[in-house]
């Protein structure tokens, strides 16, 4: 059982709770007005990407030690046309480089909150959270807290890795937005 943190209670937030949950971790949720106190050892950053660039600067010693994970699609949301990173860099590599103490993990970016809610891609395939970090131990300590989750867990490679997720999650985005995916359908990993 792993302590986690969520920061965000919207709609991603609470149904990677639920996840984690049904995999017998203990979860606490941290909203924008709570203290930034007794965090778990596992930290979901469930807000947008601006957000959760604010909470890493804010917050740097809070997290030293802790595995991060980004949820977050750096899309410019004005546009609906790009992401707001270089095509060389991700939203979760600008996390690392401001929290060097932490173990940073890019995951749950190219699932829907009800695909994570339902465990399934369009009532059909099991959801799998794929997950891209230059740490071994933390992406298996991950792995570990989603066991008995009802989601599968794929090891994506290095955190180098973040910027085809993004790419994958703004994709996914894009397709259900213009209605050519339903928000319970999107990609299904396949073994």
């Amino acid at each position: 059982m792993a302590a986690i943190t969520i920061f965000g209670k919207g709609n991603m937030g609470s149904a990677i709770g639920d996840v984690f949950k049904q995999g017998g971790n203990q979860v606490a949720f941290i909203d924008s007005k709570d203290p930034v106190e007794n965090l778990g050892d596992i930290v979901v950053l469930a807000v947008p990407y601006n957000a959760a660039l604010s909470i890493a600067k804010a917050n740097k010693d809070a997290l030293a030690g802790k595995v991060v994970v980004d949820i977050s699609n750096p899309l410019n949301f004005e546009t609906w046309d790009s992401l707001e990173v270089s095509a060389d860099s991700s939203a979760a590599a600008q996390l690392a480089g401001l929290l060097p103490d932490s173990k940073v993990i890019k995951a749950f970016n190219t699932t829907f909150a009800g695909t994570l809610m339902s465990r399934k891609v369009s009532d059909k395939e099991q959801t799998t959270v794929m997950a891209a970090g230059d740490d071994d131990a933390a992406k298996q300590q991950l792995a570990d807290a989603l066991t008995d989750s009802g989601v599968a867990f794929v090891n994506a490679g290095s955190l180098k890795r973040a910027r085809e997720l993004e790419s994958f999650g703004f994709l996914q985005m894009t397709l259900a937005a213009s209605e050519q995916i339903g928000w319970t359908g999107g990609f299904a990993v396949l073994k």
